[in-house]
């Protein structure tokens, strides 16, 4: 027995590694045979990269050249220079499938069951798709820019990109927040910046009931005139339309330049006004609003903290008491004394 299996295993890894030389013998015949095909869609894939890349290089240099004298829409240009480089890896993928038989007919095959493969290829890529509607969307509708300020997400920043599958916000932490377009698309969104980047900033400020409110007003309207990023009063009487992709030089106009910009709300066209209202009459404040008018957003918070930090000093100094918490205090002991006072006062009254 043992000597029958010894003879085996060397007839059975013989004929192993006859089936290897066989296989390894095939596959380098095939691919001497093919060395050609490989080598030409290696060169149309190094060609494709190459062409891809010098071309997005070429149209951000001419944006940049081009914007100081056309005033060119950002994201209108960013958009079509993704679709731009987007086609040309298409192109070369395109190529190469049609330059290679095998590829060639499988292609066909596909085009000819193109139901099928539509259904299949749209399960599988249907994220992706839904990206780039989105971000084609974007950029035609518009409900920001590159370079807008927003809300959003529970977050606040700026807008420095918007391609085919995502969207790049810069957070006021200096983060990078990628959202993707199919998800941005159907989120609520408050935009700082498009048609009129002005805007009313509130400051909350609370003093005590003893406290003289009409004084406490014209200390933080003097504090909050003083501050260099509050705007004058003023009153606008002009109206702007939006623009194509390349804005006229006659559209830039002060703090309005910008690169859409739509009619200004009549509602909203006397600005600069610094007003003080009571708000609520808390428990143990009066909590006062000043509303005040700031070029953009972007200067609006870090100049209401300098301005509540000016409003604090001044109080202090002018002797306007800020609010402290009132409580009164009962201990037990108290609460029996008092009840044994109440039915001593109370036995006496019947005796009498």
């Amino acid at each position: 027995m043992q000597s029958m299996e010894t003879l085996e295993i060397p007839s059975s890894f013989a004929e192993n590694m006859s089936y290897f030389d066989r296989g390894l013998d095939q596959a380098f015949t095939w691919f001497s045979g093919n060395f050609g095909t490989f080598l030409f869609m290696f060169l149309i894939g190094l060609v494709t990269i190459l062409v891809a890349r010098n071309v997005n290089r070429l149209m951000e240099s001419y944006f940049k050249k081009a914007n100081n004298r056309l005033h060119m829409d950002t994201t209108s240009f960013r958009m079509f220079r993704h679709v731009v480089v987007a086609a040309i890896y298409f192109i070369g993928i395109v190529v190469v499938i049609f330059s290679i038989p095998g590829l060639r007919s499988l292609s066909v095959a596909l085009f000819t069951g193109a139901g099928i493969a539509g259904i299949v290829i749209g399960f599988a890529a249907q994220n992706t798709l839904s990206n780039i509607i989105a971000g084609l969307s974007l950029a035609i509708f518009q409900p920001f820019r590159v370079g807008d300020r927003l809300d959003i997400m529970n977050e606040y920043g700026k807008v420095t990109d918007l391609n085919l599958r995502h969207t790049v916000i810069i957070t006021w932490d200096n983060r990078r927040l990628i959202i993707p377009n199919s998800i941005i698309s159907n989120e609520a969104i408050i935009n700082w910046t498009i048609e009129d980047p002005a805007v009313i900033w509130p400051i909350d400020i609370g003093i005590s009931y003893d406290a003289d409110i009409d004084q406490a007003r014209k200390i933080m309207i003097e504090e909050a005139r003083k501050h260099p990023n509050v705007m004058l009063p003023q009153e606008v009487k002009y109206n702007v339309v939006k623009p194509s992709l390349i804005k006229s030089e006659t559209l830039k106009m002060g703090f309005f330049d910008s690169p859409v910009l739509h009619p200004v709300d009549p509602d909203f066209r006397e600005r600069g006004e610094v007003k003080v209202s009571v708000v609520e009459l808390g428990e143990f404040s009066v909590n006062l609003r000043l509303l005040v008018w700031f070029k953009d957003r972007s200067v609006a918070a870090g100049s209401g903290y300098e301005i509540r930090e000016a409003i604090k000093k001044r109080f202090d100094k002018e002797g306007i008491e800020l609010p402290y918490p009132y409580r009164t205090i009962v201990y037990k002991t108290d609460l029996k004394k008092e009840k044994e006072a109440t039915e001593k006062l109370s036995h006496t009254e019947g005796t009498n």
